[in-house]
This record gives structure tokens, C-alpha cells and sequence, in this order.
């Protein structure tokens, strides 16, 4: 069941949001070469406990950490550990802010230092990505509009777009229908209604889109080692256009 939110709903998950994409922020000079992951998600849950929210993840279906830390051939869901970062490395960091009851989703990828050219493009191509899906989440538009809209920009430019983790509603639970693959024809899937918040949150991979599993159950990578990229925001669908409530 597609749950529809409120207008005061919507600006009680703004302002989860604003507090994640402030993390965000802040992470933009944390993140540097010599720093560990584990580093990240402590920096990430005192910021987000320090601005009277919690974090959403840590204990979801037994997950240890506040953030998920994804470097390199990690597509998502990787643990944070003591292992340094390196310059020209590449990560992601999602999070999940609960403010209130109500939730907030987003990832963001960070370069280490500097980065080839390979590296950045792959980044550069995964952010204009989500932006090209979120165009498309108009009212009358359907769930399909925005996954052909990311998956023809991205295939365009060389990448492939992970089937194995897709975007979702999201309001006083983490994950709500509808589903949102970034990948798929135009013209199907669910109708987007005023009062809907999703995710979009595309990961594009510099190889093959396939993922395998690590042993602890949970870190994605990517099958032939190739890089990995994501950016995810939370938005609501509205009359006027989509609000992006994770925006930074």
C-alpha cells in the first residue's frame, strides 16, 4: 500500500532531511586520505544525535552501524572498519535520519583526495543521473518515466545501472511502496499522486551491473571489480513539481 503523506507530514520529514543534508555537508571536508570508514560513521552518528535525531540504520534487521561507507567496488551496504582511506579512492556514505518518527534517506559519493579522470566522470555521470530520474517525478508521470530517464543518460554514458537495489517510498518506515528500479521502459509502472515521497537513489558501476555478497551478509560489490557510484536523495511529489528534501 502506497501511503500518501500530508503536507505537514511532508515538512516533518524536511526537516529530518535538513539535518542529514547538513551532515553531508559537513562530510565534504571530513572525508580526506589517511581517515578510516569507522571514522565517518562516528563523526555521522554524533551529528545526527547532536541535532536531536537518531540514526535510522543502526539496528535495522541487525545492522551494526549508523551509515553505510561503500568504497570503490563496494555498490552499497558496506561496513565501516579501521581500514584508512587512500587518495584517489572513491566512497559512499547513506544514512537514514529519524527525526520524530518521521525518516529521511540519502547517499552521497566523496572523492579521496584527487581522483582520475575515470573516477570522476563515474561520479559526475551518477549525480546527473538522479537528477535526470528526478525530473521526471511529476504528478502524472509514472514510476517507469524515472528509471528509462536514468538508465538511457547513464547507459549513454558508458555506465551500467545495478539492478539488485532500487529506490522506495519512505515516511514513518524506511522502506514503503511504491519500488523504484533506475532501470526499465517509460510509460509503466505506478502513477506518481500528489503526497507521494520516494527515494531515488540510482548506483552506477563502471563494468558490469551484476553484484555479489560478502560473508557478512550485508556489503554489495561489484562482480568484476569495477567502480561503484551512488547519490540518493529523499523527494516528495507535489501539484508544483518534486521537493527535494534531502537537498543540499
Amino acid at each position: 500500500m502506497i501511503v500518501i503523506k500530508t503536507n505537514e507530514e511532508i515538512m516533518k520529514m524536511k526537516k529530518a532531511g535538513e539535518i542529514l543534508a547538513a551532515c553531508h555537508r559537513e562530510l565534504r571536508t571530513f572525508i580526506r586520505p589517511g581517515i578510516t570508514t569507522l571514522e565517518i560513521d562516528q563523526f555521522a552518528e554524533n551529528f545526527i544525535r547532536n541535532n536531536g535525531a537518531t540514526p535510522e540504520q543502526k539496528g535495522y534487521h541487525g545492522y551494526p552501524f549508523a551509515t553505510c561507507t561503500s568504497v570503490n567496488d563496494v555498490i552499497c551496504h558496506g561496513f565501516p572498519s579501521k581500514t584508512e582511506l587512500a587518495e584517489g579512492d572513491i566512497i559512499t556514505v547513506d544514512m537514514v535520519v529519524n527525526l520524530d518518527g518521521w525518516l529521511a534517506d540519502s547517499a552521497w559519493s566523496y572523492a579521496v583526495g584527487s581522483v582520475s579522470d575515470a573516477s570522476r566522470k563515474l561520479l559526475d555521470v551518477t549525480k546527473e543521473s538522479l537528477y535526470k530520474g528526478i525530473e521526471q517525478a511529476i504528478v502524472g508521470n509514472r514510476i517507469g518515466d524515472i528509471s528509462h530517464a536514468i538508465q538511457a543518460y547513464a547507459e549513454g554514458q558508458g555506465f551500467s545501472v545495478v539492478r539488485d537495489f532500487i529506490g522506495h517510498g519512505i515516511g514513518q518506515k524506511m522502506h514503503e511502496e511504491p519500488q523504484v528500479p533506475h532501470y526499465g521502459p517509460p510509460q509503466r509502472g505506478t502513477r506518481l499522486k500528489a503526497g507521494m515521497v520516494l527515494t531515488i537513489e540510482p548506483m552506477l558501476n563502471t563494468g558490469k551491473y551484476h553484484s555479489k555478497i560478502d560473508q557478512d551478509g550485508w556489503t554489495a560489490r561489484t562482480v568484476d571489480g569495477g567502480l561503484s557510484a551512488q547519490y540518493e536523495h529523499t523527494l516528495a511529489i507535489t501539484e508544483n513539481g518534486p521537493i527535494i528534501l534531502t537537498e543540499q
